[in-house]
Formats: structure tokens, C-alpha cells, sequence
């Protein structure tokens, strides 16, 4: 019996410290809001912000490969953009 009272209170341990962390994420989650409100009021482009946030994450290696495929993505499409110009002009 001891065996079984001992993993339950165990459990219910590790259910009290998540939910308690699912609190503070909401908190924080609420506070990242807030402050993403007070730069939009206060002009700022939020769009540009989370692009920032996010290259911020990444290492510079990581940037690099991101920058080149975006090069090479929009070439792409440009590139197909005037061939298909091309042949409806014809």
C-alpha cells in the first residue's frame, strides 16, 4: 500500500508543478502581448519585430542559408514570372 501512496503523491507532484508552469507560460505569454501592443502604439512595425526576434535565435550560419534560399526562392519566381510573360506575348 505504501508502494502505491508514494507514487500517486509522485504524480501528483509532477500534475502541480505543470499546471503551475502552464500558469506562469499563460503569465508570460499574456506579458509578451502587452509588450508587442505597447511597441505597435507606439509605431512600431510588431511584423519586423518577431522577423527580428526570430533571426536573433538563429546563428549566423543559420541566417546566411536562410538569406541565400530566400535569394534564390524569389529569382525563381521572377525568373518564371517573365518566361511565362514571355510566351503569353508571343
Amino acid at each position: 500500500m505504501d508502494t502505491v501512496g508514494m507514487a500517486g503523491g509522485r504524480i501528483r507532484s509532477f500534475v502541480e508543478r505543470i499546471e503551475q508552469l502552464e500558469i506562469e507560460i499563460s503569465e508570460l505569454t499574456e506579458g509578451k502581448k502587452e509588450v508587442f501592443a505597447e511597441a505597435k502604439g507606439e509605431g512600431y512595425d510588431v511584423k519586423i519585430l518577431r522577423e527580428i526576434i526570430k533571426l536573433r535565435k538563429q546563428n549566423q550560419d543559420e541566417r546566411d542559408e536562410h538569406e541565400t534560399l530566400l535569394e534564390t526562392y524569389m529569382r525563381a519566381m521572377d525568373e518564371a514570372g517573365e518566361a511565362e510573360h514571355g510566351l503569353k506575348a508571343a
